[in-house]
Order: C-alpha cells, then structure tokens, then sequence
C-alpha cells in the first residue's frame, strides 16, 4: 500500500503544524490514535476543543489564563512594584516554578522578530508602558530569552521605558548553568557570565 488513508493523512497534517513535530513524529501519533478507544479519542478531541473556548488573555499582564485577572495578578500578596517582563507564559511558569519572585508578570507574547514579520506592533508593549506610567512600578525585570530577537526585545523596551523616571530597569542574567562545566560552554555564554560576575 503506497498511499495512506484519506482520513489518516489529513489527521498527519494536523500534526505536522504543530511545532517540534516532524512528519515521522506526526504518522507515529496519529497511527497511536487510531488504536485509542472511542472513549479517549473522545476526550481528546474535546480538549483541544475546549482548550480554545475556555482559555483568555489577562488583562492585567497578557498571560494565557482560565480567567482575568489571572492567579497571579489577582493575588493580593505580590509585589506590585516589581514587574518582570518575560516572552511567552512559558517563561512566567519557568519562574514562579523558582518560587522566589513575588513580584508581577507582563507577557509580550514574543520577541521582536523582522525575519519572521513580528514587530513592535504584534507585541504587548502598549499595555507595558500603560501599566508601568498607571501603576506604582518601581523596577522592571527584563527577562526575555538571550536569543538575538530575545536581545533586542530587551533593548527595544529598555529604550521605551527610560522616559520613566524613578524607574529602575534590569536584566536577568545569563551564564554557567549549575553543575555545567566551563570547556563545555560556548564564548557568548562565558561573556555574559564574566560581565555579569558579582562579589562572594
């Protein structure tokens, strides 16, 4: 048989967009479907359905979220002059997973990135300078992704945000990993790590 069934092949190419997933990867789940039960093809599909009917942006800091304002905006114990600027809600998980940082979030949804069409305009800058000249902020956490367009993110909102006095602006740091070994580690991590260096 050189040709799949109609319905297997529209169901790879479903997959196929997903990110991270290849076109072996795509035939591998979707041939794991058609041994699912009904059951559970049923409440499979019912999630990724409900997944885009139940979920919202907050309005407060543009993290997906079942409701707005989120958890995290709601919560009446953080810090509300401290926000922290990440790209994506995945990096705001990464974060509150360190349980150490009790201040806001701001999700941008993205990077500036011109390759790839996204601008300033795609992004949630607007809602960053509202919040930040309506609200009490007195430091922003700059803590995009030490890509190129993770970089020059942060740039382009350090340059926004300078027109704000008594704001103080930082950026993560980026360097060794824990338990990671220097010969390993390429020349740009190393920079960062002796720029970024700090007393003991």
């Amino acid at each position: 048989m050189n040709q799949l069934p109609e319905p297997i092949e529209r169901l790879i190419a479903q997959f196929e967009r997903l990110p991270g997933i290849g076109p072996k990867s795509a035939q591998r789940l979707a041939f794991y479907v058609t041994t699912m039960s009904d059951e559970h093809v049923q409440e499979f599909a019912q999630a990724v359905f409900r997944i885009k009917k139940e979920l919202t942006i907050c309005e407060t800091c543009c993290v997906i979220s079942d409701r707005s304002p989120c958890p995290v905006c709601g919560d009446p114990l953080r810090d509300r002059s401290v926000i922290c600027v990440v790209q994506d809600t995945r990096d705001m998980l990464a974060i509150e997973r360190m349980n150490s940082y009790d201040g806001l979030y701001h999700v941008l949804g993205g990077a500036i990135s011109p390759m790839d069409g996204v601008g300033p305009d795609q992004l949630h800058f607007r809602e960053l300078l509202q919040r930040i000249a309506d609200e009490l902020v007195t430091e922003m956490i700059l803590a995009t992704n030490s890509t190129v367009e993770g970089e020059a993110t942060a740039m382009y909102i350090a340059r926004l945000a300078h027109s704000f006095e008594n704001l103080k602006i930082t950026r993560i740091a980026h360097g060794i990993p824990v338990g990671g070994d220097l010969e390993f580690a390429d020349e740009m991590t190393l920079k960062r790590a002796m720029e970024f260096r700090r007393p003991i």
